[in-house]
C-alpha cells in the first residue's frame, strides 16, 4: 500500500491509498473553494448523560446529485470533484460538512473505489483489503489527535438508510468522548468480569455463539453469527477469533482472511430477499475500544474490549422496512419481528455458489 497525503483547495486533508507503490499523486484541486466554516458543538444531556452534536451547517450539504455530478467520482472531462485526480484506488478526505470538527472531533469520508456503479460487495479481495488498511491507518492517525477519544468506521448503504450520495463510500467519526453504546458494553464487561472472577464477556459470548445454531459462516480467523438478542431483522456480528481491542491489533493472518469473509457476508445480505429485489440497505459498523482512560469502568482496560463489526439491515421482509417507532425511539426497547435463529438460517441458505 502506498499512502499520499495532500490538501484540497479549502485546506481539508485528502489521502490516497494505492495498491501500486509507484503511483504518483500530484493532481491539484483547482476549484475556487472558500475555507470550510463549521458550527459543530457538543452538548451534554444532563438527564441521559449522553452527548448530542449540534451542526447546523450540515443543512446545506450535497443532496442526491445526479451521477454525472457526483462529488466522490474522480475529476474527469473538465468536471472537478472532491478528488482532484482522474482515478484512484481508495481515498479518504475530511468531510466538507462534518458533524464533528475542531475540538469536537473529526469526520472523514472513505471512498471505496472510483467506480460510481460499484458496491462494497462487488469489490475484489485486494481492493477490500486496501479499504481495511485505510481504516486501520486512519484509526491510528486519528487516535493521536488530542480531541479524539474513540474512532468509528462505518458504512451507510442505501437510500432507505438516509444515504444522500450513491457512490460506494463510508465514513469515519472521531469522537471526543466514549460513545453511549460502547459505554454500555464496557459496563457489562466490568460487571461480568467481577461476577465471574475475571472471565471476559466478549470471549464468553463468542464461545457460546460458535457452539450454537446462529453461526452464519466461520473461517480460520473470523466468525460471523446472528446474536441471541438481535435488535434488527437481519443482524450479523463479525468477530476475529483472537480478541483484539481495535483494528490495529489484527495480525496479518486475520487481515488476509477478512476480505473473503466480509465480502461473502455482504453478498449474502443482497440475496436475503431474493434475486429480483433491489440491493439490501444496511449499516456496517466497526466497534473499537476507546483510546481514552477507562477509569469509570471498574477493572476494565482497553484489552478487555473486543473489536467486532455489526452488520444489519432495516428491511424486515420484501418491500417492508423496520421503523423505529414508539417503543424503539421513545424507550430504546427494540421489537424484532424476525427470530434470530430464522435470520441465521436464511443467511446460511443464500451462501454463494
Amino acid at each position: 500500500m502506498k499512502k499520499t497525503s495532500t490538501r484540497l483547495a479549502d485546506g481539508r486533508e485528502l489521502i490516497y491509498y494505492d495498491l501500486a507503490d509507484d503511483t504518483v499523486r500530484d493532481a491539484v484541486d483547482r476549484r475556487p473553494l472558500d475555507a470550510t466554516v463549521t458550527t459543530s458543538e457538543i452538548r451534554r444531556d444532563e438527564l441521559l448523560g449522553d452527548s448530542v452534536a449540534i451542526a447546523s451547517h450540515r443543512q446545506g450539504r450535497t443532496y442526491h446529485p445526479p451521477a454525472d455530478e457526483c462529488p466522490l467520482c474522480p475529476s474527469r472531462d473538465g468536471r472537478l470533484s472532491e478528488i482532484p485526480d482522474s482515478s484512484y484506488d481508495v481515498v479518504v478526505f475530511e468531510n466538507r460538512f462534518p458533524s464533528l470538527a475542531g475540538d469536537s472531533g473529526r469526520c472523514e469520508v472513505v471512498c471505496f473505489t472510483s467506480d460510481h456503479d460499484a458496491s462494497f460487495a462487488s469489490l475484489g479481495e485486494r481492493q477490500a483489503r486496501l479499504v481495511l488498511d485505510a481504516w486501520t491507518d486512519r484509526t491510528s492517525e486519528l487516535s493521536h489527535l488530542p480531541s479524539v477519544e474513540q474512532v468509528f468506521c462505518f458504512e451507510n448503504r442505501g437510500a432507505e438508510i438516509g444515504v444522500t450520495l450513491q457512490h460506494p463510500h463510508g465514513q469515519i467519526y472521531a469522537y471526543p468522548f466514549t460513545t453511549p453504546r460502547t459505554a454500555l458494553m464496557l459496563r457489562q464487561v466490568a460487571a461480568h468480569k467481577e461476577a465471574t472472577g475475571g472471565e471476559n464477556l466478549f470471549d464468553a459470548v463468542v464461545e457460546r455463539e460458535r457452539a450454537g445454531e446462529r453461526v452464519v459462516l466461520e473461517g480460520e480467523h473470523w466468525v460471523a453469527f446472528v446474536p441471541y438478542a438481535a435488535h434488527w431483522p437481519y443482524e450479523v456480528h463479525l468477530y476475529p477469533k483472537r480478541r483484539v481491542p481495535d483494528l490495529l491489533g489484527l495480525d496479518e493472518a486475520a487481515r488476509t482472511e477478512f476480505p473473503r469473509v466480509y465480502l461473502e457476508l455482504l453478498r449474502r445480505f443482497d440475496r436475503i430477499f431474493g434475486e429480483d429485489e433491489p440491493p439490501t440497505p444496511y449499516i456496517a459498523a466497526w466497534h473499537q475500544a476507546p483510546f481514552g482512560q477507562l477509569a469509570e469502568f471498574d477493572g476494565v482496560t482497553r484489552d478487555d474490549f473486543a473489536l467486532h463489526l455489526e452488520l444489519f439491515t432495516i428491511r424486515r421482509t420484501s418491500g417492508k422496512l423496520k421503523f423505529l417507532a414508539g417503543s424503539e425511539s421513545g424507550m430504546n426497547v427494540f421489537i424484532n419481528d424476525v427470530p434470530p435463529e430464522r435470520a441465521a438460517e436464511r443467511l446460511r441458505e443464500v451462501a454463494s455458489s
